[in-house]
C-alpha cells in the first residue's frame, strides 16, 4: 500500500519535482499534460513510479463532488487541483523516473468504457480544500 498524501505533502512533493525537472528534456513530456488526458500510447508507463495515493482508504466511496462548484471544469488546465474532491480523490501520484515530473492518474470507467487519465501536477495549482 502507498503513503496516503495531504495537500501539504502533495504540494511539497511537486515543488521538489518542479525543482528536479527543470530543463530536463524527457519522453513523458511529449504529450502535453497540463489539463487532464487520456494516457497517451507514447507514454512509456515502465519510467512511472507510484510515489503515493490520494485515495483514502476509509473512504468506500469517494466524492463526486467537483471544486470548487462553479469554477472552470476539471479537465481545464488550469483547474485547481483539490485532493479530496473529484477526480483527485480517486488518483494515485506517480513520478517520472528519468526527470522527476510528477503525474496524477485515475481509471475513468462508464457503460462501455475504462478510461485510463493522467494530468501532470504543478504545485501552483494544488488546494487544501475541505470537504
Amino acid at each position: 500500500m502507498h503513503r496516503l498524501l495531504n495537500a501539504a505533502e502533495l504540494i511539497e512533493l511537486a515543488q521538489d519535482a518542479q525543482r528536479k525537472s527543470q530543463n530536463v528534456a524527457c519522453d513523458c513530456t511529449k504529450t502535453p499534460l497540463d489539463g487532464w488526458q487520456s494516457q497517451p500510447l507514447s507514454l512509456d508507463e515502465s519510467t512511472l513510479v507510484q510515489v503515493g495515493t490520494l485515495i483514502s482508504p476509509d473512504d468506500p466511496e469517494p466524492t463526486y463532488a467537483e471544486y470548487p462548484p462553479g469554477s472552470s471544469p476539471y479537465w481545464s488546465p488550469d483547474a485547481p487541483i483539490a485532493p479530496r474532491y473529484f477526480p483527485y480523490n480517486r488518483c494515485d501520484v506517480w513520478a517520472c523516473s528519468t526527470c522527476s515530473r510528477l503525474y496524477l492518474r485515475y481509471t475513468e470507467g462508464g457503460g462501455y468504457f475504462v478510461d485510463r487519465r493522467i494530468r501532470a501536477v504543478k504545485a501552483s495549482l494544488i488546494e487544501d480544500a475541505a470537504l
